[in-house]
């Protein structure tokens, strides 16, 4: 028994060592001051409060091989993994959906789902078949869903990707007209969405824009986005992380956006990434599992939502569609565990843009950043006056810095307090141990983080605190 208990001792030791010496790397590189100014005397757009939402494999709406459904009023773990994290909107497609040797949904299918959609107080996008199909089997599907389901219903997407098979917009535009007609010939209030395709097909949803845009039936664009590209071409797990965390990333959703959304706005219709992620094709071990994702789902989150986007729905499952054949998810939000569902870091980021989320955007710009550090902030005037400010510290691995930052509200805001992101040691790689508000997500969708009373909210005008390297913050600022 001693010699187990100096062992048990030794391990500590160790252990308190190695955290040591982590916190004096830290140390050796001084925090750097940034300096936050935020307006909120000059609210923009609300954020879509059906923003946040997910994207699943249509062969998940079958029942599985025990005869049990995934989407079903019963699953209580999912339904409380869906509420906790504040989801609105459940898109069922990916390329399940056109895969010939994939059954239909039917009536019973269909019923589970929207069953399923009520009881976790979500909206449905559906894709209907169109490879290797024709509009009188989308009319059946389609209509059983309008006689029975319409208010949950937020529009059908007539195939998935339709460039893969369709090849010309022309060709798919004839597809399209075909099923919309028979579709509202028996179902006269059908909504649709378009054209889904994958994100190297912009000119689509241009095109797509400028002709549907005055259709009563056609409610949004919707596209997909990925962009890392192909899960293969990160085959360098570190520079896949620094990837996903760069500027460079960044860039990429300002030419996306001028690309897809232009077109539509200037229609009047609405645009939403229907299915997006970090790298198609089930993601990337060991990049797309990573904390890597908590910070860039967080930032790309805000980011759409501050150009205005109706909201994201981020591909998930535990197993999703490459090409005709299926691949571990991992980019997933959750995977099934023993108990429920075990939350993967983006999961978090989804639950923190949605605790700082319920309002509209307000200008928020990086007035000082002298040491260039990688770090982003966003800010949202609530509807009980609460200024949320969302700062998102990208520095990470080897010579990090960690930020001091200055938030100027030009008001006085009494209350402050704070909901951190972070993972176990600031580890950008750790694919586990991700809290926020040092809470966790558990197996039963249930979450125990709290806000934490900042020490100096902005009683003056000016909020100070501390954001580590690798972290993330949502800081909410009372107005009395």
């Amino acid at each position: 028994m001693k010699m187990t208990l100096s062992h048990s001792s030794n391990v500590r030791s160790r252990v308190a060592l190695f955290v040591a010496a982590c916190l004096l790397a830290r140390a050796a590189v001084a925090a750097s001051p940034v300096a936050i100014t935020a307006d909120p005397n000059s609210p923009g757009a609300a954020v879509p409060d059906r923003f946040s939402g997910l994207s699943y494999e249509m062969a998940l709406v079958l029942p599985g091989t025990n005869g049990s459904y995934f989407f079903s009023p019963a699953n209580k773990p999912l339904i409380t993994m869906f509420q906790t994290l504040g989801l609105k909107v459940l898109r069922v497609g990916g390329n399940t959906a056109d895969r010939p040797g994939i059954n239909v949904p039917g009536p019973a299918d269909i019923d589970s789902l929207f069953a399923f959609a009520r009881a976790a107080d979500v909206k449905v996008i559906f894709t209907l078949r169109l490879r290797q199909s024709n509009p009188a089997d989308a009319v059946k599907v389609a209509k059983y869903v309008m006689d029975h389901y319409q208010p949950q219903l937020i529009c059908f997407a007539i195939g998935n990707e339709p460039n893969v098979f369709d090849k010309t917009y022309s060709a798919y535009h004839d597809d399209l007209i075909k099923y919309m007609s028979a579709i509202l010939a028996v179902a006269p209030d059908a909504k649709f969405g378009g054209p889904s395709t994958t994100p190297g097909k912009a000119a689509w949803v241009r095109q797509f824009a400028g002709e549907f845009a005055h259709n009563p039936h056609v409610v949004m664009v919707t596209q997909h986005d990925y962009p890392g590209g192909a899960a293969r071409t990160a085959t360098n797990t570190v520079s896949g992380r620094d990837r996903m965390l760069s500027t460079a990333w960044v860039k990429y959703n300002q030419k996306f956006y001028e690309s897809i959304a232009l077109e539509a706005m200037s229609n009047g219709l609405p645009f939403r990434l229907e299915e997006a992620n970090s790298f198609y094709n089930g993601g990337a071990k060991d990049v797309s599992d990573t904390f890597a994702s908590a910070l860039w789902a967080l930032d790309y989150q805000y980011w759409w939502a501050s150009k205005g986007c109706d909201g994201i729905n981020f591909h998930t499952g535990d197993t999703v569609a490459a090409g005709e054949k299926n691949t571990p998810c991992r980019y997933a939000s959750f995977w099934t565990a023993a108990d429920g569902y075990a939350a993967h870091p983006i999961a978090y980021a989804v639950k923190a843009f949605n605790l700082g989320a319920n309002g509209r955007i307000v200008p928020v710009k990086i007035t000082a950043n002298t040491d260039n550090i990688n770090l982003t902030a966003y800010g949202v005037l609530a509807p009980d006056g609460s200024l949320y400010v969302t700062l998102i510290n990208k520095e990470h691995d080897s010579g990090a810095h960690d930020a001091a930052v200055t938030i100027n509200t030009g008001d006085s805001r009494p209350g402050g307090y704070i909901m951190r992101l972070t993972s176990p040691r600031g580890d950008v790689a750790a694919t586990s141990g991700t809290t926020l508000g040092d809470g966790a997500i558990a197996d039963d969708g249930s979450w125990d983080g709290s806000w934490t009373p900042l020490a100096t909210p902005a009683a003056d005008g000016k909020c100070l605190l501390d954001l580590p390297a690798t972290s993330a913050a949502v800081i909410r600022l009372t107005s009395k």
